[in-house]
């Protein structure tokens, strides 16, 4: 299914396999599961993060999984089913319409989309929402294949620290961003 979908959707689909539940280890490695949090994922794919959140998370925590996908989308709704998790088809472009008043800042944004492929207004559409609605302390992580975004998180972000993983297919980069 993974690989169809990328075949299809090159736009918004970035990679061939889902990410290595190595990826994800280290992805969500500098997020405290043991607070209550509002967490949002960009792009969960076929739930290969979204799984590993909502096994981390407390009873108390929620979780607003944005997917454009509706192949992706339709089977994830299928897949989980759990009071925590919200899933909406709709872009990251328009997280803040998801967000209840009382839910203005987010703990943590873990992204799989691909920006690389992304139109930059589009992108910097997106980055310019997840530095608005970051509480202080907490990460924006993105993967990528490349570090040809740093440029441009960096430009947006106070600190960004970049790690590897090459245990996945393709070897991925990490991106840690803080306000």
């Amino acid at each position: 299914m993974f690989l169809s979908e990328f075949i299809k959707e090159k736009k918004t689909v970035g990679a061939i396999t889902p990410s290595s539940k190595f990826l994800m280890k280290k992805m969500l490695s500098r997020i405290d599961f043991s607070k209550d949090l509002i967490l949002i994922e960009l792009g969960p794919g076929t739930g290969v993060f979204t799984k590993e959140i909502l096994k981390r998370m407390s009873a108390k925590s929620r979780l607003i999984c944005f997917e454009i996908n509706p192949v992706f989308h339709h089977n994830l709704s299928n897949k989980f089913k759990d009071s925590r998790l919200s899933l909406v088809f709709d872009s990251a472009e328009n997280i803040q319409k998801y967000l209840s008043n009382d839910t203005q800042k987010v703990d943590g944004i873990i992204s799989s989309l691909p920006l690389a492929v992304i139109p930059i207004r589009v992108k910097i559409n997106i980055l310019n929402t997840i530095k608005e609605i970051l509480s202080t302390d907490s990460y924006f992580i993105q993967f990528q294949y490349t570090v040809n975004a740093k440029k441009i998180l960096e430009a947006k972000f106070n600190q960004v620290t970049i790690e590897f993983t090459p245990l996945n297919i393709p070897p991925a980069f990490i991106y840690f961003c803080e306000n």
